[in-house]
């Protein structure tokens, strides 16, 4: 049995999504066991609880030996605030584990990944098991966590080392304590709710700041606002001309981001037996 603890370092869930990822697992996955922390529940402004609840109850679940994972509930914004506090307290158990989110957890993602700590996974969360569009993205996340590897983006070849991002996250990441060398990396990314003039100024940054990739792939770029002026430009079209001026291969598309076909991308080479 996997023994899946569920934090939330950055925004609140519901005692209905709890519910929810508590009977999909209950109904199809009795292999595995969830474990919900009350601080996911727990409210203080934007977030889920203080910095400081959210920071203790991330380090009570990671440093766990009860737990083979750690599944993030829910992005938004938050778990940069504490991702180096937190790193910093984690124990021997903790580097054994698995930790699984995306989109506002590429910050911890990437912390661990730095540092070596477990084995980091882009991957939806709990938070989408409430919604039948989502509920396959949650599937492809559980089966993971069983060592089921037919979820994962199709481009991933178990032979060059891959991570995924949220493109305002990596962005915001670079030059941080938090951000992992991704040298001869596939970096995918993705994003939602960006107007399309901010993608391509995320776009110059990272282009000017990554270190020798092997290559970029672009996942769902969604919800784009609506701006008083065409930008001329598509979301691809922006990433291949960033990539043509710094040199970085465009690999093409990838199945990332805010939608039901979000799929599993591993940090690094490492597979989901640690987990399983």
């Amino acid at each position: 049995m996997t023994r899946i603890a569920i934090c939330a370092p950055a925004t609140r869930i519901t005692q209905e999504h709890a519910q929810a990822i508590e009977e999909l697992v209950a109904a199809e996955f009795p292999q595995h066991s969830v474990s919900i922390h009350e601080q996911c529940f727990a409210s203080f402004g934007h977030f889920a609880g203080t910095d400081l609840e959210r920071l203790e109850a991330l380090v009570e679940c990671a440093n766990d030996t009860a737990f083979d994972a750690v599944w993030f509930a829910k992005g938004g914004y938050g778990s940069g605030r504490i991702a180096q506090a937190a790193i910093a307290r984690m124990n021997q158990a903790a580097r054994e584990k698995t930790y699984m989110g995306f989109s506002d957890m590429g910050y911890l993602l990437a912390g661990l990944y730095r540092n070596g700590i477990g084995q980091a996974v882009h991957g939806s969360m709990p938070v989408s098991a409430r919604s039948e569009t989502g509920k396959e993205a949650v599937r492809r996340s559980l089966r993971w966590f069983g060592g089921d590897t037919s979820g994962l983006e199709p481009s991933v070849d178990g032979k060059t080392p891959t991570a995924a991002f949220n493109l305002i996250s990596l962005s915001m990441l670079t030059g941080t304590p938090l951000m992992p060398d991704l040298t001869d990396h596939v970096v995918m990314v993705e994003e939602v709710s960006e107007h399309l003039y901010s993608v391509d100024r995320m776009f110059f940054h990272i282009a000017n700041v990554l270190p020798r990739v092997a290559g970029l792939r672009l996942g769902a770029v969604t919800a784009v606002p609506e701006n008083d002026r065409d930008f001329g430009q598509s979301s691809e079209e922006i990433a291949k001309f960033w990539c043509d001026r710094a040199g970085i291969p465009y690999l093409g598309r990838a199945r990332i981001g805010h939608t039901p076909d979000n799929h599993i991308v591993p940090f690094g080479l490492a597979s989901p037996s640690s987990a399983s």
